[in-house]
């Protein structure tokens, strides 16, 4: 959740707090923090409701739990990242919640991932007492420690990063670390990975330059202590705006890879993604992709193979005559040698965005999702298979919810056995506003397994964000935000058979 393209998803969730009649108070260009009107609340923290409905065990996408959490604000929490334990038997989910008096704080739960049950909340308020927004979260290799990044407000400082390690099982704070950049001004990280050795925490976002304007900042910290380890930036040829907004890290653990979007000279932005070496920091590569209309494009979402040969990168890319195409770039992961690009136009000719890609577990395949614009339909859900070797198209399957209006996918992730597709996103009800939409693919073929809908207490404003699937595959968990009956909006996670 990895993420999971956020500056569209806090676009989304403004859009989905106004429809929930929610003020949103955040900054421009994060996930913004909210209030409801003022109203009487007979129970200050409504931490936590589980439902569990009985369906047959062996039906695939069956609903096995729902877990709904509204912060002590009884305001807008909305939940950015989802991992599962290495062991199956718990979910993390992390975001943003409304604090009393504390604007938004970082909230991160932890569920049992059997029945959905509560085993911890636990929340961070930065030293501003201000805005804190955590956008993705990691869990260590062993299974021992959960790892939070996001932007929070500093004294003086504007936001800095903010990462947090947590003990997984009790959700004792082990320690938090802030980033705060030369400038002294905004930084905001936005994902977090885990060394697969579990001794380093790696974080990336945009940093604000003392003469270049926002630049990638990665840091590297021990997993144990939080120690920095190392700090990297990396500032574009134009020495403008560069957003860095995925991160991950080789199998091996000898490499981070970096993307996100830079401002080049006479080109608009391109895809740029950097190599370091995961020890030192020391840079290996940069390579930045400049698509065909040598405009605006973005990267949106990084993966790495399996075997840690390739790294895929996705993201949207302004076409000639097309608007923007889903763009996916293959390097190699020694190199950053350029092994093939493939770009996806919809069918209605007009813009597509592409969010997440995810690699199956024996590196034959590249997934990628977004949302895309169809003939008559809205946006819908686009999700396409490519050869991880040859960049060859497998397969494009396209989702238009009931309503036939908006469907965004934000998330994608592949069964431990390689068979199996799961993409989540928001889509527009008949009359339910936004639903939840989680869709299920064969791998191999791309035929539609199942489709399944959640719409939240309020009957309006539901969107998800993130999709993980347990390690033994009997599990797919979808998080998000649901808009409740009287509690603005909620963290809403749902499990499902797959």
């Amino acid at each position: 959740m990895h993420r999971h393209c956020t500056r569209r998803l806090c676009a989304a969730a403004a859009g989905l707090a106004a429809i929930c009649g929610i003020t949103v108070l955040g900054a421009a260009g994060r996930a913004p923090a909210a209030q409801v009107p003022a109203r009487p609340v007979a129970q200050p923290a409504r931490l936590l409701a589980v439902s569990r409905i009985a369906l047959p065990a062996a039906a695939p996408g069956a609903r096995l739990w729902v877990a709904r959490y509204s912060g002590p604000g009884n305001g807008f929490s909305a939940a950015w990242s989802l991992a599962v334990s290495p062991g199956g038997t718990r979910v993390f989910v992390t975001g943003d919640s409304q604090g009393v008096g504390s604007g938004s704080d970082y909230a991160t739960v932890a569920y049992s991932a059997a029945t959905g049950a509560r085993l911890w909340v636990k929340r961070y308020n930065g030293p501003a007492n201000g805005d804190d927004s955590a956008t993705s979260v990691a869990v260590s290799p062993g299974g021992t420690r959960v790892f939070v990044t996001g932007s929070s407000q500093g004294t003086g400082s504007g936001l800095d990063y903010a990462t947090v390690a947590y003990n997984a099982a009790t959700g004792a704070q082990l320690w938090a670390r802030r980033y705060n950049g030369p400038a002294n001004r905004d930084d905001e990280a936005w994902s977090v990975a885990v060394s697969p050795g579990g001794t380093r925490v790696f974080v990336t976002g945009d940093s604000r330059g003392a003469r270049s304007g926002s630049g990638y900042a990665t840091v590297a910290y021990s997993a144990a202590t939080g120690a920095r380890l190392w700090a990297r930036r990396y500032n574009g040829p134009a020495n403008g705006s560069d957003l860095a907004s995925s991160l991950a890290v080789s199998p091996g653990g000898t490499r981070v890879f970096v993307t996100g979007s830079s401002q080049g000279v006479g080109s608009g932005s391109d895809y740029a993604t950097v190599a370091y070496n995961a020890a030192t920091g020391a840079r290996l590569w940069v390579k930045r992709y400049n698509g065909l209309a040598n405009r605006d494009d973005t990267a949106s979402s990084v993966a790495v193979s399996p075997s840690g040969a390739r790294v895929f990168v996705t993201g949207f890319s302004q076409g000639t005559g097309s608007g923007y195409d889903y763009a996916t770039v293959a390097y190699s992961a020694a190199t950053g040698a350029r092994l093939w690009v493939k770009r996806y136009n919809s069918p209605a000719n007009g813009d597509d965005l592409a969010s997440s890609v995810a690699v199956s577990p024996s590196g034959a395949w590249v997934f990628v999702t977004g949302d895309s614009q169809g003939v008559g339909s809205g946006s819908d859900y686009a999700t396409v298979a490519y050869s991880a070797a040859t960049g060859a198209r497998l397969w494009a399957q396209r989702y238009n919810g009931p309503a036939n209006g908006v469907d965004r996918a934000w998330s994608v992730a592949v069964s431990p056995g390689g068979t199996r597709v799961f993409v989540t996103g928001m889509s527009a009800g008949r009359a339910t506003g936004f639903d939840y939409a989680t869709v299920a693919y064969s791998a191999a073929t791309g035929a539609r397994l199942w489709a399944q809908r959640y719409n939240g207490p309020a009957n309006d404003g539901d969107s998800a964000t993130s999709v993980a699937v347990s390690p033994g595959g009997t599990r797919v968990f979808v998080t998000g935000m649901s808009a409740g009956r009287a509690t603005g909006l909620d963290y809403a996670t749902v499990a499902y058979r797959p």
